[in-house]
């Protein structure tokens, strides 16, 4: 569970670094790209490495058959996280696409994982994520809409979408949990 906190901890500290020391942030300008690369890296391996070796420790019993909804949910979330990469038609629609998946990954895991640790985990960034969007709200004001996006985008973005919803089914089936029993445990 260290692992598990101490990579939430660096994940959050990574990213909302920009937001919290933004003058700080500037002067390093993209030379701090790299290093929060790093650290986010080194956060997701910590946090995969203290989520898949934590107690389980039951909190409530997620309702049967709730993994066809957690997976319906991930397919809307894994196609926001190519929104604005691809400049799908909804770029134009939602401020901030990415975000929004990260909080839709959280909510749909914490559906199918009743323990602690999961808690901890898709909880924890959840209310990162919810933060993040508030904290860029109020730093950046009123949205700018970019330009609409384009039919080539949205294409890019749906084979993108297939495809990764493939490789993460995949590595999910790799590691016990195959998300089409509909119930997980």
């Amino acid at each position: 569970m260290t692992y598990l906190v101490l990579g939430l901890i660096l994940w959050i500290v990574a990213h909302l670094f920009k937001r919290v020391a933004p003058e700080l942030r500037a002067r390093m300008g993209d030379k701090a790209k790299g290093p929060v690369a790093l650290v986010s890296l080194g956060a997701i391996v910590l946090m995969v490495i203290g989520y898949r070796g934590a107690e389980i420790i039951p909190l409530y019993t997620p309702v049967p058959g709730m993994g066809h909804f957690n997976n319906l949910v991930m397919v809307l979330a894994i196609y926001l996280s190519g929104v604005s990469m691809t400049n799908s038609l909804l770029i134009s629609k939602l401020r901030h696409p990415l975000l929004v998946s990260a909080i839709l990954w959280g909510i749909a895991h914490l559906l199918v994982n009743g323990d602690f640790a999961s808690l901890i985990l898709f909880g924890g960034m959840t209310l990162w994520a919810l933060v993040e969007i508030i904290l860029i709200n109020r730093s950046e004001g009123p949205w700018q809409r970019p330009d609409p996006g384009t039919m080539q985008g949205e294409i890019k973005n749906v084979f993108g979408t297939i495809l990764l919803v493939a490789v993460i089914t995949y590595a999910h089936i790799w590691l016990g949990h195959n998300p089409f029993l509909g119930t997980y445990g």
